[in-house]
């Protein structure tokens, strides 16, 4: 393992923010074209735009080329493209890398690079900190401050790729993105959503649908939104095969109980022009999960979805009580779903030395909850439903 502090201080100097700028880094393709047309441009200016910030990675109005001169110069006090900090670069050896991504003076959010034979997955967070207070996870543990902004979270990919050496025009070392770092991708749906698009834009990264997946421990009418606008891969933080048991995992189980959670799941596979199927998500915990009953259970509660099991052998972090279940318990739980006709595989821990593995992620959050006061600012349309779950409102 090898840890690089400030590893990007001279290459990526802390921004000075420019007051009344607009930042381009976090706009998607519509949000650009709006921006130029507000300006005075043609809106295909948004797509030579786009093209330099993503697949090129220039930050540097000069460096756009084939902008003219007289557009460099009117952008210069206008807009700015904000580049990311990494305070941290860590290596596994497993070849995983972890970044630590400073996004206020307070705050740093993780993301992490996934290196395999035919691709590479960059995970990257939606939240500073978690409000969803999942038992099993460290981020969960840490507290929430605030959902990340559309530039905070596309600055991961931007700067994955800065520091990985590569263009995405000229070479794809990412080829997979998960929503599946810190925090509730579907808690922030307002930025969040237009992340998405950008990854999968072809002036931007080109990602497929099928690349570009979001987790979430189940926040119904977002998952609804999903299908509606975005249309991206779905995985859902499961955990649990009743709702005594996720309602004590999850606890936003207790405002979406597995009654309401499963038919979003069936609304999201059906329809449209090629057969999906939703990922599902268990991490596998020691006489707590993982015992014969609760795979005959998941067997039931799953029925005919069109889905893929994810069974994740828990990854410790300090002070859990949890301990992650033999590898006999996991083998005779896996048969048990395939038995039961399920499509089912292990996730290789990946990371771990460098607590980057599943349910580890942590970064540096100043948590505003405090675990007594529950103030939290989320964007309008989840704001409701989230205070009640934290309140313990069914």
């Amino acid at each position: 393992m090898e840890l690089t502090d400030d590893v990007a201080s001279k290459k990526n100097p802390p921004p000075i923010e420019p007051r009344n700028k607009v930042d381009l880094l976090g706009m998607d393709r519509e949000m650009m074209a709006a921006y130029f047309i507000e300006i005075g441009e043609k809106p295909f200016r948004a797509t030579q735009m786009m093209k330099w910030i993503h697949q090129m990675g220039v930050s540097d109005f000069d460096e756009m080329t084939n902008l003219s001169k007289a557009l460099r110069e009117k952008l210069k006090p206008l807009a700015y493209i904000r580049t990311p900090k990494i305070i941290a670069e860590q290596y596994s050896e497993d070849g995983t890398i972890k970044w630590l991504l400073e996004v206020d003076q307070k705050n740093a959010v993780e993301a992490v690079f996934i290196p395999e034979k035919n691709r590479g997955t960059l995970c990257i967070s939606s939240q500073v900190g978690c409000a969803l207070e999942c038992s099993f996870c460290s981020t969960g543990q840490q507290g929430f401050n605030r959902n990340l902004e559309n530039w905070e979270i596309a600055a991961q990919m931007w700067a994955a790729n800065k520091a990985l050496g590569c263009k995405p025009k000229e070479e794809r070392r990412i080829s997979n993105v998960v929503f599946m770092g810190m925090g509730e991708p579907l808690l922030n749906v307002k930025h969040t959503f237009p992340v998405a698009r950008i990854l999968m834009d072809d002036f931007a990264y080109g990602l497929s649908k099928r690349r570009v997946t979001i987790s979430t421990a189940g926040v119904v009418p977002a998952i609804d939104k999903i299908k509606a606008e975005l249309d991206v891969s779905l995985a859902i933080s499961l955990h649990a095969p009743n709702n005594a048991l996720r309602d004590e995992l999850v606890p936003i189980n207790k405002k979406y109980p597995l009654e309401v959670l499963i038919p979003s799941l069936y609304r999201y596979v059906e329809g449209g022009h090629s057969k999906k199927h939703v990922t599902i998500e268990y991490v596998m915990l020691d006489q707590v999960n993982d015992r014969v009953e609760h795979a005959h259970e998941l067997v039931v509660l799953l029925g005919e979805l069109p889905c893929k099991v994810n069974l994740i052998p828990f990854n410790p972090f300090p002070n859990t009580d949890y301990t992650r279940s033999s590898n006999n318990a996991i083998h005779r739980f896996r048969a048990i779903l395939e038995e039961g006709g399920l499509n089912v595989t292990v996730r290789k821990t990946r990371g771990e030395d460098i607590d980057a593995a599943c349910g580890q992620l942590a970064g540096k959050v100043s948590d505003r909850t405090k675990r007594t006061v529950h103030h939290v600012e989320f964007d309008a349309t989840a704001r409701h439903d989230v205070l009640n779950v934290l309140k313990g409102v069914p």
